[in-house]
């Protein structure tokens, strides 16, 4: 008999929640952040002064989400690493809350607006780039997908995951 067939087959251990939660505290600002810049620079949206708010936010939680894989995952060190990835996970989704609640006029936002002036030159090269920026206002969605705002689709994203990496973080590996 082929030992392909006498041996059984090999399963690959399935991962623990910390291995999981830590993953995710990884991948998912990182996506957002892909797709945040993604959508500026390929599709021309570009970000009002509360969407930076939410990237800043992704950013800080990437910090401590990849400092978590410089110790196993199942250790305390890097646990609290991936819950403080959590924290910056959540909170640009409670930004992405607020930014959608604006755009949807159920708050008040900035009465003041973005554009993406860069400084530098004469003034000339400051007066083109005034009169040919992008004005981006806070209140206006510049795209929906199935209804929602992309603000409105992070804060849906974000604040799913950092429950999940919660929940994944409190769970103790079975077994």
């Amino acid at each position: 008999m082929s030992e392909a067939v006498a041996a059984p087959a090999r399963m690959s251990a399935p991962h623990s929640p910390a291995v999981t939660a830590r993953l995710i505290a990884f991948l998912l600002p990182f996506a957002l952040l892909a797709g945040a810049y993604g959508s500026q620079y390929l599709g021309g949206l570009y970000p009002c002064e509360m969407c930076w708010w939410q990237r800043y936010a992704h950013f800080a939680a990437l910090v401590p989400a990849l400092l978590a894989f410089t110790a196993p995952a199942e250790t305390q060190r890097s646990r609290m690493l991936v819950l403080l990835a959590a924290l910056g996970i959540a909170v640009s989704g409670a930004i992405g809350v607020y930014h959608a609640g604006v755009e949807a006029k159920i708050f008040e936002g900035f009465t003041t607006c973005t554009s993406t002036i860069t400084g530098g030159g004469s003034t000339a090269d400051l007066l083109k780039q005034i009169t040919h920026a992008p004005l981006v206002r806070c209140d206006e969605v510049q795209y929906r997908f199935l209804g929602i705002s992309l603000a409105g689709w992070n804060a849906i994203i974000s604040l799913s995951g950092a429950a999940m990496i919660l929940f994944l973080s409190l769970k103790r590996r079975r077994g």
